[in-house]
C-alpha cells in the first residue's frame, strides 16, 4: 500500500489521468487496506500495477507486507510502460 501510495502521488502530481479504478473487495485482504492507501490502492490495481501474489487458492494484495525488490521492480516497470 505505500508502494501505490506514492507511486498514485507522484502521477497525481505530474496531472496524469486519474481514473484507473480497481476494487479492493476482489482480494480476500482487501478490507485490511489502510483509508490513506485505499483510494491509491484501488487506482494501482484499475491500472494494472498491483495484481497481488497467489497465496495458497487465493490471490492476496498483502498491503502491510514488506515487499522485495523484484516486486517493487515489477510494479515500477508496469507503471512506466503503462
Amino acid at each position: 500500500e505505500q508502494i501505490a501510495t506514492m507511486i498514485y502521488r507522484y502521477a497525481k502530481m505530474k496531472g496524469e489521468d486519474m481514473s484507473a479504478s480497481g476494487t479492493l473487495s476482489d482480494f480476500p485482504d482487501g478490507r485490511t487496506v489502510s483509508n490513506y492507501a485505499a483510494e491509491a490502492m484501488q487506482w494501482a490495481i484499475g491500472l494494472g500495477l498491483m495484481q497481488g501474489k497467489k497465496a495458497g487458492d487465493d490471490i492476496k494484495l498483502e498491503p502491510k507486507s514488506n515487499s522485495t525488490r523484484a516486486e517493487v521492480a515489477t510494479v515500477l516497470m508496469r507503471y512506466i510502460c503503462k
